[in-house]
C-alpha cells in the first residue's frame, strides 16, 4: 500500500491521527458524543484518502478469482446478517 498513497495523503493522515490521539489522551473523560464527533472527523479526512487510494488500484476484487463463476455471493455477510438477531459469546 506503500507505493499506492501519496506522501502528502500519508502525512495528512499521519497528522490527523496524531492529533486525535493527543486530543484522547487529554480527554479522557469526554462524553460519547465528543468521542462520536472526534470519530467523524477523522473519518472525513481518512475516507476519501482510502477511497481514491482503492480507486486507483482498480479496487479489491469480487468473489474468488480462477474460481468457476467468480463464488457469487462469497466474501461478505450472509444476507440479513445484521444487528436485528440475538449476539452469541463464547463461553468457556
Amino acid at each position: 500500500l506503500k507505493e499506492k498513497i501519496s506522501d502528502s495523503d500519508k502525512q495528512t493522515i499521519l497528522d490527523k491521527c496524531n492529533d486525535t490521539i493527543k486530543w484522547l489522551d487529554s480527554n479522557q473523560l469526554a462524553d460519547k458524543e465528543e468521542y462520536e464527533h472526534k470519530q467523524k472527523e477523522l473519518e472525513g479526512i481518512y475516507n476519501p484518502i482510502i477511497t481514491k487510494m482503492y480507486q486507483g488500484a482498480g479496487g479489491v476484487p469480487g468473489g474468488m478469482p480462477g474460481f468457476p463463476g467468480g463464488a457469487p455471493g462469497a466474501g461478505g455477510a450472509a444476507p440479513g446478517a445484521g444487528g436485528a438477531g440475538p449476539t452469541i459469546e463464547e463461553v468457556d
